[in-house]
């Protein structure tokens, strides 16, 4: 989950990259008792998240510096709207501004994107969920981005549940025990709290997973119509969901076959930074 901890320690880091022995520009054009008033401004629609991270990029680079966020995040805005409002000393304002926005311009085009694949599902039951493809060091922020969006998180790690592959299935199936006895025996070994999902890619796979009593099975790459008849097979036993091959034209159709999660990886790993802007203007007068 993202908290404050979370934010603080990432953003600390990503201005020491971009400043590691502080910011020449700013300290040798600007004068020191400047102050700045800058507009984080909307330059297409979209859906805001990372509020509280923008605003911690100034306040971790200097505490003088205050943001006031108009919009709050999983909001829907239009081109021109006014987001944030930073005042304060301009060096630091200038100094923070890039990491600012690199934060709020990647979060705001997750959260706008997820938004689109939500719009596109809204008429069935099916929810949107991510995946584990999301940026190294990054998955938490992603991760809120997609809430924000109308989203759903899938497992945030491979410690939160288990998920059975094709590959897990090989191993655990190599001295010949069948699919359904080798998931009842790795069930026994669980804590009662684990939550158990396997993947198929046929349909012939499905009973015998099923009869192994799992949560929910994920039914990739499959078909539209063998995607219907894999829900109609699972009959509400376990949560379907589907995965692979979802676009924006094409989800709607997978959530129409009766699922009810479609994982899309390309929520986090395909989203373009939303083109959000700081207008700036600073006054140079006596401030001391």
């Amino acid at each position: 989950m993202l908290n404050r901890a979370t934010i603080d320690r990432v953003v600390a880091a990503a201005l020491e990259e971009d400043a590691p022995w502080g910011d020449l520009t700013s300290e040798y054009l600007i004068p020191e008792n400047a102050v700045a008033r800058a507009d984080l401004v909307a330059r297409e629609r979209g859906v805001f998240s990372g509020g509280e991270v923008f605003a911690a990029a100034f306040r971790l680079t200097d505490p003088r510096i205050e943001v006031e966020l108009v919009v709050e995040d999983g909001e829907w805005f239009e081109p021109g709207a006014v987001l944030a409002v930073v005042s304060g000393p301009a060096r630091g304002v200038l100094t923070a501004e890039r990491i600012g926005l690199n934060f709020a311009q990647r979060m705001s085009g997750i959260a706008t994107l997820t938004g689109a694949y939500v719009a596109e599902v809204a008429h069935t039951r099916a929810r949107i969920a991510d995946t584990r493809k999301t940026t190294p060091g990054l998955r938490a922020f992603e991760r809120k981005a997609v809430r924000d969006g109308g989203g759903r998180n899938h497992r945030h790690s491979l410690s939160d549940a288990v998920m059975a592959k094709d590959n897990h299935l090989a191993v655990l199936t190599q001295k010949g025990a069948s699919v359904t006895a080798a998931l009842l025996a790795a069930k026994d070994r669980l804590p009662h709290t684990a939550h158990l999902e396997v993947e198929v890619d046929r349909l012939d796979q499905i009973e015998p997973v099923l009869a192994a009593g799992i949560g929910t099975i994920m039914l990739d790459n499959f078909s539209l119509d063998d995607l219907r008849t894999g829900v109609a097979q699972v009959a509400g036993r376990a949560t379907v969901e589907a995965s692979g091959g979802v676009s924006l034209e094409t989800v709607g159709a997978i959530a129409e076959t009766g699922v009810d999660v479609v994982s899309v990886g390309a929520l986090t790993h395909s989203a373009r930074a939303l083109d959000l802007g700081l207008d700036l203007r600073i006054d140079v007068g006596d401030h001391s």
